[in-house]
C-alpha cells in the first residue's frame, strides 16, 4: 500500500468497518511523520558569526572580557524601561556581539585538504 521510501514516515494505521455491509470497503486512518528539507543555501544564508571561546580559559583574555562586559552593561542600566523589549534585546545582543568580538575574535576553520 505504501511505497519504501516512505514507509519510515508511518507512525500509526488503523482501520474502521463501515456501517455499510454489502461494501468490502473498510475506513483507514494513518498517522504520518512530516519531513521538511532544507536546501543548502537556505542554510548557509545566516550569517552566524563563531567566536573562538577557547580564550576565555585565558586568565588574563577571560578577565578583560568581563571588564568589558560590565562597562557596556553599566550603560545599559540608563535605559527607560517604558523601551521595546525587541529594541533592548537587539542592544544586549550587539553589545555582547561587539565585546566578544574585540577581546575572543573569530573562530577560524580549518581548511580540509582536497
Amino acid at each position: 500500500m505504501i511505497g519504501r521510501r516512505w514507509q519510515s514516515s508511518v507512525l500509526d494505521v488503523r482501520s474502521f468497518r463501515g456501517s455499510n455491509r454489502d461494501t468490502d470497503h473498510h475506513l483507514v486512518i494513518a498517522k504520518f511523520r512530516e519531513r521538511l528539507a532544507v536546501g543548502k543555501q537556505a542554510a548557509q544564508s545566516f550569517d552566524r558569526q563563531n567566536f573562538n571561546l577557547r580564550k576565555l580559559n585565558e586568565p588574563e583574555v577571560g578577565e578583560q572580557y568581563q571588564i568589558e562586559n560590565t562597562k557596556r552593561f553599566a550603560a545599559l542600566e540608563n535605559l527607560r524601561d517604558d523601551e521595546d523589549v525587541d529594541k533592548t534585546w537587539e542592544n544586549i545582543k550587539e553589545n555582547i556581539k561587539i565585546s566578544a568580538k574585540e577581546n575572543l575574535g573569530l573562530y577560524e576553520l580549518k581548511q580540509s585538504k582536497p
